[in-house]
Formats: C-alpha cells, sequence, structure tokens
C-alpha cells in the first residue's frame, strides 16, 4: 500500500485545516463577525412590532375573506365525496394557501421608537460584524511589509 497522504476526513488534501471560505486563517474575524451580525439582527428584530389589519387580499377590506375561503371549502367537499380526487386536493392545498397568503399579507411591521444611540449600536453592530464576517473569509497569510 503506497501513501499518498489522502486522508478521508481532509477530503484528500495533506493535513493542514483552512478557514472560512477554504482560504488560511481569519476564523477568529469570521466568528467575531458572525456573533455580531448576529446580536445586531436580534436587537433590530426584537424592536419590531407586528400586527395585524383589516383582511385585503381580495375584494375590499374587512369583506374578503370569504372569497377566499371557498377552494378550501370546495375542496374538501370534493375529497369528502371522493378522497382520491386530484382536483379536490388541488382546491384544498390551494385554498390553505391562499389563507396563508393572505395572512401574510395583511402583517403590518412597524418599527418601535427608541432611542438614537440604540439604533445606531444595533445597525452598527451588523453592519460592522458584516465587514468583519467578509474580512474573515479573505486569505491570510504571513504580513508583508510594504
Amino acid at each position: 500500500m503506497s501513501e499518498s497522504g489522502a486522508g478521508a476526513s481532509l477530503g484528500g488534501r495533506p493535513g493542514k485545516l483552512e478557514g472560512p471560505g477554504g482560504t488560511p486563517g481569519g476564523v477568529g474575524e469570521f466568528l467575531l463577525g458572525l456573533a455580531m451580525m448576529a446580536i445586531g439582527i436580534y436587537m433590530v428584530f426584537d424592536h419590531v412590532t407586528v400586527h395585524t389589519s383589516f383582511w385585503r387580499f381580495v375584494g375590499s377590506p374587512g369583506t374578503s375573506f370569504g372569497v377566499t375561503l371557498l377552494p378550501l371549502l370546495v375542496g374538501i367537499g370534493a375529497l369528502t365525496f371522493n378522497g382520491r380526487s386530484i382536483i379536490g386536493w388541488l382546491l384544498a392545498v390551494g385554498g390553505v394557501g391562499l389563507i396563508l397568503a393572505g395572512v401574510l399579507m395583511n402583517l403590518d411591521i412597524y418599527f418601535r421608537p427608541t432611542s438614537l444611540w440604540a439604533t445606531i449600536v444595533m445597525f452598527g453592530l451588523i453592519a460592522g460584524g458584516l465587514g468583519l464576517f467578509a474580512k474573515g473569509l479573505r486569505p491570510h497569510g504571513p504580513h508583508q511589509p510594504r
């Protein structure tokens, strides 16, 4: 048997581990950037309020839910008559999809009032984390004098 240095755990490459993106080095920057982005995104999401408003998927506000419920009801009726009905399954699944789409389309999202400092910290963490994350993906070699 010959020694080719092809270890299965390293994908056939010699015994040197590489950093993020298949480049040498940058693991610390990559992980710190990822953590900063995660904290910043969490803080932004924590300051967002979500609530629903009038149903306005099809028709005028407040009156269209019944129209989007019709395909589901017809599909359930068809499946009750014949459980193998392809049209019944399409109508039932499509009706559920219409209802879910209508719920998502009727969500209103607001950024709660917060201080300027907190807003700068939130978005600064995201921007700085993104920069460190991207820098961690670049090759890191020995420092060369310019």
